[in-house]
């Protein structure tokens, strides 16, 4: 149950802005101005935040960086693949396949950074602000692939104008450096990224259109299955490949099950893909998040 708790909120903030923008005078014309606000501004705040204020000692933590990486890279192969299989390729929409392939490797960093100080307190916060710190760069950068190349858009510059692959180069320079946010303006970057949380999540619910979820089912089902299925199992495998202590165990289990990122709608849709079609994966992914993570986290005892 504390699983679901956990997620509850996420889920609730999704549905809340897809009634107040189908049910009241905040529609879509309100909405589009706020994903900019959160894809531009707010979350690359967060995320730099979420990256810069603890230190990371990459060498102490070799094999969990090891462990995700290879879990993230797993999931990235597995979502390109998915075109060129014989027996599913020819029923997937390459278009559709671009903006959704990144439903499958990315991660809510929110719900995952709260879970690991459930699971393992400061010293679990700190072992995830490694993967978040390693794997954020990664994902981004795959997600970003697809959809560039097949928008014909330069990847290069999509890259080095992607907000969000900014913070976390920034935040891990600044990390290494040793800077931190100076104590008087803590407060004001925290409030910033409670607002992206919230705003981005509503922003979602505010772009979903379950209906165009029945077009793409097959894809739908393969890339959610990558997710909240094989991710989990190739984590659990390699944490005992590379002999994982129990905290770094449970740490990289509830980073490899836990719900898609909340911005993979924000960059479909700002990258001129079908937005709302991503909005419905991340929502499936949400709800199967909470089962996911009680499966993965249950594999441990």
């Amino acid at each position: 149950m504390s699983y679901l708790q956990l997620l509850a909120p996420d889920f609730l903030l999704i549905l809340c802005g897809y009634l107040v923008c189908r049910h009241t005078p905040l529609n879509r014309s309100v909405w589009q101005p706020v994903e900019g606000l959160v894809y531009y501004l707010l979350f690359p705040v967060l995320l730099f935040q979420s990256v810069v204020k603890s230190p990371i000692d990459v060498g102490e933590a070799a094999g969990l960086v090891a462990a995700g990486a290879g879990t993230t890279l797993c999931g990235v192969a597995l979502a390109y693949s998915l075109p060129h299989l014989p027996w599913l390729g020819r029923r997937i929409d390459r278009r559709d396949h671009a903006a959704a392939a990144q439903v499958a490797f990315r991660f809510n960093s929110f719900i995952v950074l709260a879970l690991a100080e459930r699971l393992a307190g400061a010293q679990g916060l700190l072992m995830m602000a490694v993967l978040i710190g390693v794997c954020v760069p990664l994902v981004n950068v795959a997600a970003v692939w697809p959809m560039a190349r097949g928008g014909q858009l330069g990847f290069a510059r999509e890259l080095l104008r992607n907000p969000l692959i900014i913070a976390t180069a920034t935040g891990l320079a600044a990390n290494l450096l040793g800077l931190r946010i100076p104590q008087w303006l803590e407060p004001a970057v925290s409030r910033i990224g409670a607002a992206s949380l919230a705003l981005g999540l509503m922003a979602a619910g505010a772009g979903m259109q379950f209906g165009l979820l029945s077009r793409g089912k097959l894809l739908s089902a393969s890339v959610l299955a990558i997710r909240h299925v094989v991710m989990p199992l190739v984590a659990w495998a390699l944490a005992h490949l590379l002999r994982l202590d129990a905290v770094q165990t449970s740490v990289l289990m509830a980073f490899s099950a836990v719900s898609t990122a909340s911005s993979c709608y924000v960059l479909a849709a700002r990258m001129g893909h079908n937005g709302a079609y991503v909005a419905g994966l991340v929502t499936l992914s949400t709800v199967l998040g909470a089962a996911s993570l009680t499966l993965a986290l249950g594999m441990l005892r």
